[in-house]
């Protein structure tokens, strides 16, 4: 009997493989049903293109109407830790920034994630006053990836008042204060 995975244009054998062991997937509903939830995503070899793909493909929802309010404070926050993680422990692909870079070298770490149906890519800040001061390897600026949405947060970490050595989100410091008192 064929894998009914590999049905799906851009699965192959193998991925089909890794899929079923990581997710327990093993029919094409519960394919979709990953691939809308953001867990298939989190298999090796599986982007967001291609969890994409699988959506276009068996005709799943990627609609950014229930994308429309910002996200938590709390889930910025575990965006910012992945990356500072990842970074830290030299796993994340690098680029080369076309700003401040002018041997052109690939030294920018990259994060893209996701949390349920948000997706996000995250780096360090490379402008220009964050070079001034020193803190290209503590500001992280996270992108919401949603068509037409197009935001964007900063998360540094505090140098004075109540939130002095904690990560907050530039904008929402009132949020950032109740989210560490509730935690």
């Amino acid at each position: 009997m064929p894998d009914p995975l590999t049905a799906v244009p851009g699965i192959g054998p193998a991925l089909a493989s890794r899929i079923r062991d990581a997710l327990g997937v093993d029919s094409l509903d519960a394919l979709r049903e990953a691939a809308e939830s953001g867990r298939l995503s989190t298999v090796p070899g599986v982007g967001h293109k291609t969890a994409d793909a699988v959506l276009d493909h068996l005709g799943g929802e990627r609609s950014t109407e229930d994308l429309v309010g910002p996200p938590t404070v709390a889930e910025l926050l575990d965006v910012d830790r992945e990356y500072r993680e990842g970074a830290d422990a030299g796993d994340l692909p690098t680029i080369a920034p076309r700003r401040n870079n002018p041997e052109g070298d690939d030294w920018l770490p990259i994060l893209n994630t996701r949390r349920g149906r948000r997706r996000y890519t995250a780096l360090f800040s490379n402008t220009d006053r964050a070079h001034e001061l020193g803190t290209t390897d503590d500001w992280v600026v996270v992108y919401e990836d949603a068509p037409d949405l197009g935001r964007q947060w900063t998360v540094v970490t505090a140098r004075h008042g109540a939130l002095d050595g904690r990560r907050v989100v530039r904008g929402r410091e009132r949020e950032t204060r109740e989210h560490y008192r509730s935690a």
